[in-house]
Order: structure tokens, then sequence, then C-alpha cells
């Protein structure tokens, strides 16, 4: 099972001057304790209630951010939980995915889904298309994925987007490319579109055990109707470890074992108090060698 890193929060002691050094000090100290992936939100506002916050308080920009993180990092994996389809053009989109990659030397994930934060979008004045628009956009992003990643050059026409020359030079590292991850459990739309275009899938521990596991067996349904093969498909999920408060050491690894036997084989936790560095040695101790083997 690997582990990974959500940080989704800037709120610092010490203020917007006390980010930068506490973003190195959480980032380098999550890679030294074996955190798998890094993972930042793709908000220019906070989620309100999130940890307590307001929507007014730090939020970072996502790419920017991962820049930063590739220069600190050697071995992490590195992504967008997730890149919401309406704040920049799909070209745009991926030669920043494929700057990343080169940057980090093959450790980008491409995190992508709808979006859904309408507040945000409405206050930053961005256009927010009904859902059924947002999916259509999502579809035209993996489709223009798919064909720059699988050639030097192309040209594609989709239901909103049109890139009439696009290359793809200089290449991403990964092979075959940088991994596509879609996060959500739309049992119509998202998962479809997990089983036709995605390496990943990213489900969150807040719709509980159960709607978990429909989630993984409505995909499942879908690959055996596409002719994907199920196994090909990493399982993520999501969730908040808060050991400061009502989660323990003990909890924790038997939550992580829990996900392993529905069949996900990466979990990326976020953590309140992350900025006082000591629940990833923790983690490092205690957590990710008990369930490395899983």
């Amino acid at each position: 099972m690997h582990i990974g890193l959500q940080i989704p929060s800037f709120k610092y002691p010490g203020g917007t001057a006390a980010i930068r050094p506490k973003l190195k000090e959480i980032v380098t100290t999550a890679e030294a304790a074996g955190f798998y992936s890094l993972w930042v939100m793709d908000h220019y506002y906070q989620i309100k209630g999130l940890f307590g916050e307001a929507y007014t308080d730090p939020m970072l920009e996502a790419y920017t951010t991962l820049g930063y993180f590739a220069g600190l990092t050697e071995k992490a994996h590195l992504g967008v939980l997730v890149t919401g389809v309406i704040y920049r053009h799909p070209s745009v989109l991926m030669k920043m995915v494929n700057t990343l990659d080169i940057l980090s030397g093959g450790r980008a994930y491409l995190g992508i889904g709808a979006a859904w934060y309408e507040d945000e979008a409405k206050g930053y004045g961005i256009p927010y298309p009904p859902t059924s628009e947002r999916f259509e956009q999502l579809e035209d992003n993996l489709q223009l994925a798919k064909a720059l990643w699988d050639s030097d050059d192309t040209s594609f026409e989709g239901k909103h987007f049109s890139a009439p020359a696009i290359t793809n030079n200089p290449r991403p590292l990964s092979k075959p490319h940088p991994r596509i991850m879609i996060g959500g459990t739309g049992p119509n739309k998202t998962l479809r579109m997990v089983a036709q275009y995605a390496d990943a899938c990213n489900i969150g521990d807040w719709v509980g055990t159960e709607n978990m596991q429909k989630a993984l067996d409505k995909l499942k349904k879908h690959c055996e109707l596409l002719g994907r093969d199920y196994a090909t498909i990493e399982k993520t999920s999501l969730g908040t470890v808060h050991l400061s408060g009502k989660d323990t050491v003990d909890s924790v690894i038997k939550r992580v074992k829990e996900l392993a036997e529905m069949g996900f084989s990466h979990a990326i936790f976020n953590m309140p108090d992350v900025y006082k560095i000591t629940p990833l040695e923790t983690f490092a101790r205690e957590i990710i060698p008990a369930v490395a083997e899983l």
C-alpha cells in the first residue's frame, strides 16, 4: 500500500512569510518519511469549513506550488487532487503537466475532475457552466491528453475546445505518459470515463465504506463493458487523519487495511496539524512500515 499526503491548507503560524519555509519542511520531511505522493487542491478560495477555515484564508495556485515541490524532492510523485476543468484551457493544462513531469524527473500525475466550487468560480469571474457541460469539457480534456501523449504533435477538435496544431515538445518523461487520475464517484459519467481514459481513480473516504465499495463495483462493470482490464486501474482514496485528535496509529492502520481489502493500493491523507511535523514523523515510524506490504 502506498501512502500519499495531500496539503490543502496554508494557514500556518507566522502568516504569509511562513508559508514557503513551512512547506519546505513539510515536503522534505514527508519524502524522507516514505510518503509515495504529494498533492495539492485546485482552488483559489479555501474550502469553507475545512479544518475550521474561512474561504478567505490562504490558498496557493496548484501547479506553481507543485513546481516548488518538484525542486525540493526526488522521489515522491506529484499531482493536483484534482484539477478543475473550468480553470485552464486544455492545451495550456497539458503544457503545464508536461512541464511538471519533466522538471520532476517523470513524477507527475494529471489529476482531473469536472470542478464543483461554484462560489469560487463566480467570485473570480470564471465561467461556471452547467454540470452536463463541465463533464463534456472533462471528456475533451481527457481525449486531448490521450491524443497529445500518443504523438509529437496533433490536432484536436472536441465539443468545447479545439487545438489545430498542438505540439508535445519536450515530451514528458513518464512512460508512457503522466498517469491520468480522475476524481469522483459519479456512477454513469465519472466512473465510465475512468474505465475509458484513466490510469487511476480517486474516491473520497467521506462517502463511507459502503459507497466506496459500490463505486469500485460500478467501475468494474464499466471496465467489463468497455473491455478494460479493471486491474490496470490504480485505486486511490482520500481521507483525513488527525493524530492530535480522534485518530490513533492503530485506527489509521486498521483503516488502511480496510482500504486494501476493498482493492485500494494508494491511500492519500490530509492532516489538520501537519505543519507541526510530528504527524509525519509518526507516519514514518509507525504507520508507513506497518502497511507497506498490504
